[in-house]
């Protein structure tokens, strides 16, 4: 289906949902739907577009806010999770993976910030956030360099830490669910004096996965304090510590087995290649931050945080060699015997990150308000990893797990049986930022976006400078209410992105850079309803790409153009009989310049829809019944060995919710892929395949005070 077919399918579909909520929404039964179930609408406000509370509608570019009622009623248990009914994201593109979160916001990799500072770097480094630990989860599509520096040209997601409450509240609930999963939640704020007020949650999860071996274990304990001695000033304190005892999920198992026949029959989805007991992706997360917001005067605000993490992981894991050959990696004609490598890494990761920014208001006439915003931020971040590797055979499809080896507990050595090569790193990362933006609303109708950051970034690699670069990022942005409750805009953005590395010619990579054209059109005919419809094309340069000149195959050169555009469609809205509904759909073109090729696992269209309905059963007994559909479309993979693309199947995937609520009790059933589908997420090229998400349920009794 062409690009402009599906962009006038959608259109049409979407384009009914507010029209037919506006007819016959009564403003009282709105009010009342919102306060069972949370939808975000027009005045939904996000910190992540402008670094400024700015509701929706004046915000010249998409931004969704998932609040934690909403991801919680969705079933998410992940980060990941959360991004399940969001337009333009594929969430969990490798499965359910066990060690990071993320997804593809159009059709690129997404960074990862918390309260506005990002908190990861490098791969399998640190463990996974815990949604229960953050009040929304916001994602924002497209280059974000003027205010958050170096990052993804698909977009980021903002974590929203839960911070204290000055009203006394909270819930105590305990969960138990598919594979055995047992969990205490905790989360309770309130005030201990008229200017100090406090807030403690917790998570302890005793749990396995669906992967066989392989437990999801977590001690999480997040206190905040917020000190507010007068309006004008606030000052919070917040803490994290988490323990995880888990496992990679994730098995890598090779393609002929899995998406490909195999005479042998197809290896079991919950099968697991290591060696129990050794295998573990174990980490300790410390954190510590602070948000200071002062008002200077009536039209000036200064606000600065900052946080420290330190993290340990111990990521113990096996891998089949199926990468050589994929399209048969066997060893024997039986096809049952394949190479199983040993990866052990030890890892350390520290991170400081601060930003500070002036805000100041001003009219330059009667109908013209600016909000000026000038900050400055800094990152520092060092990761040092040991690694080893092993190489051993198995037969894949009788394991004898007593065999492998467990190399005295710690990574494999040198003199350990099988041992192949081992290393390490020690990279640290510095960058510096300053930026300017204003934006200016003329007579309450038309917002202007103006921004502009200068970065400095500098890299070493074992005490030597892998890379040093800055870069000059612009942005531009113009939403206008041309008629009530409509309201088109367009935008230019800007990305760069620092590279390690050198080119085959021995010189150091320059950053890479993103631009974005967007425009779309907002449709908002009430605060609880809002259509967004808009269009998009993203172009990326300084991209590495094989060089082709020399016989070494890795060696590369800063030659590649990456262009993504497409359509997306997203509608929320509050509809007659007390419905909440949730509808996306979006439409992705991803290919590197001049290969014809979309990117690998990026499929071209993803859909869903999300709705719930509140029931009143009796005198203080409440229902709330929901559910929903995921649709992703098929994706390819190109390799040597699948020249014209490994094609993985498109899925689709059925959620559902009912919760009953009495008096300060309820009781909630989740489940994530109701219908029990078995299917990948991922078969790549390479020679390795992800299995989806098994059917998950899950009980959760709550007291809620």
């Amino acid at each position: 289906m062409s690009f402009a077919r599906s962009a006038l399918l959608a259109c049409t579909a979407l384009a009914i949902l507010p029209a037919t909520a506006l007819a016959a929404e009564a403003e009282d039964q709105q009010r009342d739907a919102e306060s069972r179930i949370v939808v975000t609408g027009a005045r939904a406000t996000s910190a992540s577009a402008t670094k400024t509370d700015t509701p929706a509608i004046e915000v010249p570019q998409p931004v969704t806010v998932i609040p934690a009622k909403l991801f919680e009623a969705q079933g998410a248990v992940s980060i990941s999770d959360t991004l399940n009914y969001v337009a333009g994201v594929q969430s969990n593109p490798y499965g359910p993976d066990s060690r990071v979160d993320g997804g593809f916001v159009r059709g690129i990799n997404a960074l990862q910030f918390r309260d506005g500072m990002r908190d990861i770097f490098s791969f399998y480094a640190s463990i996974r956030a815990d949604p229960y630990n953050f009040s929304q989860v916001e994602v924002l599509r497209g280059p974000s360099s003027t205010l958050f520096g170096a990052g993804s040209i698909g977009g980021l997601i903002n974590l929203v830490s839960k911070t204290p409450e000055f009203t006394t509240g909270g819930e105590v609930a305990i969960t138990y669910g598919s594979f055995d999963r047992k969990e205490v939640l905790i989360d309770v704020t309130g005030p201990v004096s008229e200017t100090l007020a406090l807030r403690l949650a917790t998570r302890l999860r005793d749990s396995g996965t669906q992967t066989d071996f392989v437990p999801d274990d977590r001690v999480m304990i997040a206190p905040s304090l917020t000190w507010q001695p007068s309006m004008d000033t606030s000052l919070t304190l917040m803490g994290l510590y988490q323990k995880d005892n888990n496992g990679s999920t994730s098995q890598f198992l090779p393609l002929v087995g899995t998406i490909l026949p195999n005479p042998n029959g197809q290896l079991p989805a919950d099968l697991f290649i290591g060696k129990p007991g050794w295998d573990r992706y174990d980490g300790r997360l410390a954190q510590v931050g602070a948000v200071f917001d002062q008002r200077l005067a009536d039209s000036v605000t200064f606000s600065t945080r900052a946080r420290y993490i330190d993290s340990d992981l111990d990521y113990f894991t096996h891998y089949p060699n199926s990468y050589g050959n994929p399209a048969n990696p066997y060893l024997d004609a039986d096809q049952r015997l394949i190479q199983n490598y040993a990866s052990g890494s030890i890892a350390r990761m520290e991170v400081f990150s601060t930003d500070s920014n002036l805000a100041f208001t001003f009219n330059t006439g009667a109908n013209v308000e600016h909000t000026l915003l000038a900050g400055m931020d800094y990152s520092w971040n060092r990761v040092r990893k040991t690694d080893g590797y092993a190489l051993e055979v198995i037969d894949i499809y009788d394991i004898d797990y007593d065999a492998l080896s467990d190399f005295n507990g710690t990574i494999p050595m040198p003199g350990d049986p099988g041992f192949a090569f081992g290393g390490g790193t020690d990279t640290a990362q510095k960058q510096l930022g300053f930026y300017l933006q204003n934006q200016i609303r003329f007579f309450d109708r038309v917002s202007l976006v103006l921004g502009l950051r200068h970065d400095d970034a500098s890299a070493t690699s074992f005490g030597a400078q892998s890379y040093s670069s800055d870069a000059m990022s612009y942005k531009a942005g113009l939403i206008a209410e041309v008629f009530e409750g409509v309201s088109p805009f367009v935008s230019y953005t800007e990305s760069f992105e620092p590279i390690a590395g050198t080119a085959s010619n021995g010189q150091p990579f320059v950053p890479k850079r993103g631009e974005q054209w967007e425009a779309g059109v907002k449709i908002h005919p009430t605060d609880a309803t809002i259509l967004t419809l808009t269009a998009y094309r993203i172009r990326e340069t300084n991209r590495p790409i094989s060089d082709d000149s020399t016989p070494d195959p890795f060696d590369q050169i800063q030659a590649g153009e990456l262009v993504s555009k497409g359509f997306e469609a997203s509608a929320t809205a509050q509809l007659p009989g007390d419905v909440s509904l949730i509808a996306n759909y979006s439409y992705n073109e991803a290919e590197v310049t001049g290969t014809d090729r979309q990117l690998d696992n990026v499929p071209k269209t993803n859909a869903s829809v999300w709705a719930t309905k509140p029931f009143q059963l009796s005198e203080g007994v409440s229902l709330l019944v929901g559910g929903g559909v995921r649709h992703s479309g098929r994706s390819r993979s190109f390799g040597a060995a699948f020249p014209l693309g490994l094609v993985t199947p498109s899925y689709t995937l059925v959620d559902a919710l009912a919760e009953v609520s009495w008096d300060q009790f309820s009781f909630r059933l989740n489940a994530t892929n109701l219908l029990g589908k078995d299917y990948y997420s991922a078969c790549l090229a390479r020679g390795d395949c992800f299995q989806g998400a098994e059917r998950n349920v899950m009980g959760t009794l709550s007291y809620n005070f």
